[in-house]
């Protein structure tokens, strides 16, 4: 229960008493896995490590990966580590390709993600009394129901309004008196397009505080935003494999996010060699969850892109370290003429040109031997007036932005308003042509 500006003591444990805590939590883990889910006991054996072994945070490094190949590979109770009458609920990841990764539950696991979940909305000021909307999918999608029982666990009143029927969505906004949403950033960008078609100011509406997440978004989004609702617009990261969301949220500070050490334990390694990275230092995002019982997961390869912020202590007084957002993922980023390329890095240059509107789309071609990239984004109707030379110069601007980003010529296509695709889940960004040709 909250005490003071804070929902778990845990929230501010001194580092040092945090850093014992990972320890003993990640020594019980490893041998519950080992103990109980054959996969981990034969990967172990293999490299030659026992839990015994596990005597110091560091000695985590002799432990074996696990991908999201395993967890389809034991599709769909192959990794679980408690009999099935033990598990109380399931859930899946939306898989693009092949089996769903399945995740479990226990009892305790439910009550230890809620309640993360909980320290979450509470650190960015949810608090009884609010209207929480709730605009993600309630099915096998793990945002539904983790941010639902949270919001409830906090006192706020949450309206299950799911995905989809945007004209539906604003109407229960204005209704209920809506103080907090929590959608992706590109769908709460399109609630703002139907309410200006509406003829409704989105500042008028009572919101208060947005939580967005499942896809990378940049601080120029972030502002967008908070310009177009008047309201602070707070970073959220959680996956299905580490129970769903509630893994690492922005504070009031809204620079980094706070990862709960006192339930994951983080590195970030060379996406490559798999090596350990350095504080600082940019690579794929490993994380082991420390108080699993149905699932315990080993040194799980989240494939998200980000590092691990500079130790100081937060001004909100919570203890836990911080990662930065989310800046794309291992397997979207795109190499163009041996460039890496981030969606993410082209909607952080877009979202800073007013000239331009919320929506964009990247093609990736190929021209004989040679591979071009073609934004296509949407032009915002108060600005263009219809000119060829104003046209030409919002072009010329776009496109001169996008290279110096990225160190790469790019195409611009702009587009009338409405031309590109909406979506209610996560946005589809990039469209690569090139295997087709």
């Amino acid at each position: 229960m909250p005490f003071g500006n804070y929902w778990q003591r845990e929230e501010v444990m001194p580092l040092n008493q945090l850093e014992e805590l990972q320890l003993k939590r990640l020594r019980w883990v490893v041998r519950h896995a080992y103990d109980n889910v054959p996969f981990y006991r034969r990967r172990m054996r293999e490299l030659g490590v026992h839990p015994d072994d596990i005597r110091r945070r560091e000695d985590i490094a002799r432990l074996p990966f696990t991908t999201k190949e395993d967890l389809r590979a034991n599709y769909p109770f192959g990794l679980m580590a408690v009999d099935r009458s033990e598990l109380v609920r399931i859930h899946m990841s939306s898989g693009t390709s092949g089996k769903p990764k399945v995740v479990a539950y226990t009892e305790r696991d439910l009550e230890n993600w809620i309640n993360m979940v909980a320290r979450c909305l509470y650190m960015v000021g949810v608090r009884r009394g609010d209207v929480f909307q709730n605009m993600v999918s309630y099915t096998l999608f793990t945002g539904g129901l983790g941010f639902h029982y949270a919001g409830e666990r906090i006192g706020a009143m949450v309206v299950p309004s799911g995905t989809g029927n945007t004209e539906k969505q604003l109407q229960y906004m204005l209704d209920f008196g809506t103080t907090v949403i929590h959608a992706t950033p590109s769908y709460a960008l399109r609630i703002k397009e139907v309410a200006e078609e509406r003829g409704i100011d989105p500042k008028s509406l009572p919101l208060r505080i947005g939580c967005f997440g499942a896809e990378p978004w940049s601080d120029n989004t972030r502002k967008r935003l908070e310009d177009a609702f008047d309201i602070k617009a707070f970073d959220s990261y959680g996956l299905s494999e580490m129970n769903g969301p509630g893994v690492a949220f922005e504070c009031e500070e809204q620079n980094g996010l706070h990862i709960w050490h006192d339930h994951y334990f983080v590195e970030v390694v060379d996406p490559e060699t798999g090596e350990p990275l350095a504080e600082g230092e940019r690579g794929e995002l490993v994380l082991t969850p420390l108080t699993k019982e149905a699932m315990p997961l080993i040194r799980y390869r989240t494939g998200d892109v980000t590092y691990i912020m500079d130790y100081e202590k937060c001004s909100c007084g919570r203890t836990h370290p911080k990662i930065h957002r989310i800046l794309g993922r291992v397997d979207d980023m795109i190499v163009v003429r041996g460039i890496n390329v981030y969606p993410s890095q082209i909607e952080h240059v877009l979202m800073n040109i007013p000239e331009v509107g919320d929506h964009f789309q990247v093609l990736i071609t190929r021209n004989g031997s040679l591979d071009e990239i073609t934004v296509r984004v949407e032009m915002r109707d108060e600005i263009f007036t219809g000119e060829l030379e104003d046209f030409r110069r919002i072009q010329g601007k776009v496109s001169k932005a996008l290279q110096t980003e990225l160190n790469i010529r790019v195409n611009v296509e702009l587009v009338e308003k409405g031309t590109l695709e909406r979506f209610e889940g996560k946005a589809k960004r990039v469209i690569d042509l090139r295997e087709e040709l």
